[in-house]
């Protein structure tokens, strides 16, 4: 479908807060407390066009404004961070198709991501730690006529469910002297001998649709291989995939703002003792975003300077985040405590933006790798 064929524009602003409102607020003590899985609110914003913005081929304007996907993340996140991160995930995966080799893929695929008709998930933890060298990739492939066949399991993938995809990456042997290759291919999750598997209750963010998925003999057609080898296709995706997640903090941050604020209409005589205040947290905040815009400017810029600007910008989100959220703690003292007090679940959520693929540890140590390769 060419961009000429597209008849609604990417969602307002103010449309997306509105249905935020509407639909996940109410919805958000459930998630949370039962793990509810938000299937409407989420498809409800891919009909206003919130998962478009990044995608150019999506657009009637055929433009890719990163930028406006981390804002509409945001605004997701300023209510609910469970689904702020599903939000990204279906971002991330509709990205790598984007990005992608597979003509037929963004043909019949593309526009049901854009549009959440299909919920998707990004499958690219592990890898990602593989690339860093952190962690073994988990998926091995064999090469056979027509595709791949794939083994292995993946303890942890976000927003699935039985008709959705995924996006992930193994490593296939390519030859009799042991050299090996990556691919990366996107998924159904009811292809015969893939098995999702419930996973261990988390801290926070259970309402995720995340599964373990265990790969027997997992046949992966051709035309579904987005990338072989996998290498330059990374460096063209990893500024959108690291950048996008910035919206998922800013709207959890912003939300802390809102709480703090809140908590000083009775508490500010002694509020005003504690560092972080709403305003120093909203002044850092605003700076982040100015910066995080710049970079996605030149979200296609493989360049390893650039990575590393991207990766700092993320590591101040996550930093961010925590002060933000063990601030809006703060603020709110013991009535932040209550099991009930959305507080305390901005506290858990903010932890989740600090560990979650990339993490802390895991932004410092390619920083650092960045910075010693002379990437300035």
């Amino acid at each position: 479908m060419g961009a000429s064929e597209h008849t609604s524009l990417c969602v307002d602003p103010d449309a997306l807060t509105s249905s935020v409102r509407r639909v996940l607020d109410p919805l958000v003590g459930r998630i949370d407390r039962e793990g509810l899985y938000p299937t409407d609110a989420l498809r409800e914003f891919g009909r206003l066009g919130a998962f478009r913005h990044h995608l150019a081929s999506q657009r009637p304007d055929a433009r890719c404004d990163i930028a406006a996907a981390i804002d509409a993340i945001g605004a997701i996140g300023r209510s609910c961070g469970s689904t702020a991160f599903m939000a990204w995930c279906q971002d991330a995966c509709s990205w790598y198709v984007e990005q992608g080799r597979s003509e037929s893929l963004r043909q019949s695929l593309l526009p049901k991501l854009a549009s959440a008709q299909v919920l998707a998930g990004t499958g690219m933890s592990n890898p990602m730690k593989s690339f860093a060298s952190i962690e073994q990739l988990a998926l091995e492939a064999e090469q056979v006529e027509g595709g791949f066949i794939v083994n292995g399991r993946l303890p942890w993938v976000s927003n699935l469910g039985a008709d959705h995809v995924f996006g992930t990456a193994f490593r296939v042997a390519s030859g009799p002297n042991g050299s090996s290759r990556d691919v990366m291919a996107l998924i159904h999750c009811n292809w015969p001998g893939l098995t999702m598997s419930e996973v261990p209750s988390f801290l926070a963010m259970d309402g995720t649709g995340t599964y373990g998925l265990q790969f027997v003999d997992v046949f992966i057609p051709d035309d579904h291989i987005l990338a072989d080898p996998i290498g330059p296709w990374l460096k063209r995706i990893r500024n959108g995939f690291v950048l996008m997640q910035v919206g998922i903090g800013t709207g959890i941050i912003e939300g802390c703002i809102e709480l703090m604020r809140e908590s000083n209409l009775r508490l500010s005589h002694v509020n005003a003792f504690l560092e972080d205040g709403p305003d120093e947290i909203e002044d850092e905040l605003l700076a982040l975003r100015h910066r995080t815009g710049q970079l996605a400017q030149a979200v296609l810029d493989d360049a390893d300077s650039q990575f590393a600007q991207v990766l700092t910008a993320r590591l101040m989100t996550s930093e961010l985040t925590l002060r933000a959220t063990q601030s809006a703690m703060l603020h709110a003292g013991a009535a932040g405590y209550a099991l009930a007090s959305p507080v305390q679940r901005r506290l858990r959520e903010g932890y989740f933006v600090a560990i979650v693929t990339p993490a802390i540890k895991h932004l410092r140590k390619e920083i650092d790798r960045l910075m010693r390769s002379g990437a300035r």
